[in-house]
């Protein structure tokens, strides 16, 4: 099996944006497989500011694009199967790469559900005064 390029031309013109001091921006195609904030969605297209400074733990993975972001002041997160991603390009100067949507063969499921059936791990007395932050679950 072929393992597709977007995702890497994903991953380097955000590093491209990155480096020239320009805000990378993906705009992503929503439907069941994506987990975003649906009040920002717009026939059926949803614009991501993924720049490292608007986002909190940014992934870029081979499969799946996910963060952390606050719309409206709310911290959400965001789950992207990576073949939802119509473009990415910078806010400033508008260069960047578009893409064709590449259907799923059946929905997907992101990560973090598959890691949220797993057993908790032990947590030592140390990690329980510790400050945890928790973001919604997929709906």
């Amino acid at each position: 099996m072929t393992v597709s390029t977007r995702p890497y031309l994903l991953r380097a013109i955000h590093q491209w944006c990155t480096d020239q001091g320009q805000t990378p921006y993906m705009v992503v195609w929503v439907d069941e497989n994506v987990q975003v904030p649906m009040e920002y969605v717009k026939n059926n297209e949803i614009v991501l500011n993924v720049a490292y400074g608007a986002t909190q733990n940014l992934q870029l993975d081979n499969d799946w694009i996910s963060f952390a972001a606050r719309f409206g002041g709310v911290s959400r997160e965001i789950w992207v199967p990576v073949g939802n991603v119509l473009s990415i390009f910078s806010r400033e100067s508008g260069e960047g790469m578009g893409f064709e949507l590449e259907a799923l063969s059946q929905p997907a499921t992101p990560p973090q559900a598959v890691a949220a059936s797993e057993p908790e791990p032990a947590v030592d007395e140390a990690a329980k005064t510790a400050k945890v932050i928790t973001f919604p679950g997929r709906r």
